[in-house]
């Protein structure tokens, strides 16, 4: 697990008149925009967005991606995406202490030693604040652009977990994997702390299998349920359903459970309006912290600038405090 920030941030509950203090920690997900009418940017400089989140008191930032989408599936409701590496180094340089994710980046997408480079040196540069977030992705038109194999994608997922950790010892090695062959191949510098730390998403039982055996978080996909489909993995509806895979994952992972991250989205778009239902959306975000939430990933509103910036101060007011 990351270790705590300098303050901890806590959501205020009111329950029976009293106010009760649940710990959880928040990343602000910079906002998509879906469709084609529109430009993603529209939502303010990454550099202004990013510094006014780590002002309000967010201890995290993340960009999602997509690469090279169909044109059908973005029409459809697709939404546009940065290169997620790229922007959160453009996050690092105006920032000192949220950590920076990828929520996440597709793996298999990528040969694993240009991941390892990239995660590196976004470690790096930030002084040790990354986090890599990955996926197995689910979309066939874009795995058939970027030229990678969809049917093995699970192979190359997995088979990348384990590039990933030898590059990053910064000790030569080899390793026949699949469509490439490092011999004695060697990256330097190491990462901050030889050690970047790994979250996997999905909701299946593989995922889970994954994140136990092999991670150091999960980050899981909560929609409804025609969703899943669409996204190739099980449903995650509720907080109870949340707990479910939870005590599955327990089970799986045995002593490491208590080091994992566990990274949930928060995908009531009516929390926008900071103004209306403070107090359900303050037991909605205590609900999933209590249920085993250790971050907790706000995507900012698709609005024109200066939106999201006023949106995260305004979250911040009310539901982030900083302790000592």
């Amino acid at each position: 697990m990351l270790a705590a920030s300098n303050a901890a941030t806590l959501a205020h509950v009111p329950r029976c008149g009293t106010i009760v203090e649940v710990t959880v920690k928040f990343i602000f997900q910079y906002p998509d925009f879906h469709g084609l009418e529109g430009d993603m940017l529209d939502a303010g400089a990454v550099a202004d967005v990013a510094a006014a989140a780590e002002r309000a008191g967010f201890d995290g930032f993340a960009f999602t991606e997509h690469p090279a989408p169909s044109a059908s599936w973005m029409a459809a409701g697709g939404h546009q995406t940065l290169d997620p590496f790229i922007a959160l180094g453009n996050v690092a340089a105006v920032t000192t202490r949220m950590m920076l994710l990828t929520y996440l980046a597709v793996l298999p997408y990528r040969n694993p030693l240009m991941v390892a480079k990239a995660a590196t040196t976004l470690d790096r540069l930030s002084g040790g604040r990354f986090v890599l977030g990955v996926g197995t992705g689910y979309l066939k038109a874009e795995y058939f652009a970027v030229g990678a194999a969809f049917e093995d994608r699970n192979a190359r997922f997995d088979d990348s977990l384990e590039v990933l950790r030898k590059a990053w010892t910064g000790e030569p090695f080899d390793h026949a994997g699949i469509g490439f062959d490092a011999r004695n191949t060697i990256q330097r510098p190491r990462p901050t702390n030889r050690r970047i730390p790994i979250w996997i998403g999905g909701n299946s039982s593989l995922t889970l299998r994954r994140v136990a055996e092999r991670a150091d978080g999960w980050m899981p996909l909560i929609g409804r349920a025609e969703m899943s489909s669409t996204v190739r993995s099980p449903p995650i509806e509720s907080v109870d359903a949340i707990a479910t895979r939870l005590a599955m994952l327990r089970e799986l992972a045995g002593d490491r459970f208590a080091d994992l991250d566990i990274a949930v989205p928060y995908t009531d778009p009516s929390v926008h309006d900071t103004s209306h239902e403070v107090d359900r959306h303050r037991e909605a975000l205590a609900a999933w912290a209590r249920a085993g939430a250790t971050w907790i990933i706000v995507p900012g509103p698709s609005a024109p600038a200066p939106a999201s910036e006023a949106f995260v101060a305004d979250f911040a007011a009310r539901y982030i405090t900083r302790g000592t």
